[in-house]
């Protein structure tokens, strides 16, 4: 089992910065990529950005240039760093990781999520 527990939402102006952290416990060696997904009432669970656990990121077109995911596999977290927030940004933003476990024969993938924290942009 992996666990991740997220921190760093808070209240911020539009234009303003913060940083998202996330710390994953338990079986972490069996992590593979991780990331951070965003769900604002009333909409679905929308990926925000990934990164591989050699570091290939990938982002989605709304936060390009604005966002940057990062991972430390030493010290087993994660981070999203949010400059120049929108209002639309607002949502709760979830940690995510997928492992691959058990052997080649019988692979299994498998996702975790945390429990999330509340971002809120006001304009």
């Amino acid at each position: 089992q992996v666990y991740l527990v997220e921190s760093g939402g808070g209240l911020v102006q539009a234009g303003g910065s913060l940083r998202l952290s996330c710390a994953a416990s338990g079986r972490t060696r069996s992590i593979d990529n991780m990331g951070w997904y965003r769900q604002a009432p009333g909409t679905q669970r929308e990926l925000v950005a990934s990164i591989t656990w050699g570091g290939l990121t990938n982002y989605a077109d709304s936060v390009k240039g604005r966002f940057t995911i990062s991972r430390d596999n030493a010290e087993k977290t994660t981070a999203l760093q949010m400059n120049n927030l929108k209002p639309e940004d607002s949502a709760v933003y979830y940690c995510h990781a997928d492992a691959t476990i058990g052997p080649v024969e019988a692979v299994r993938t498998v996702d975790y999520w945390g429990q999330g924290t509340q971002v809120t942009v006001s304009s």
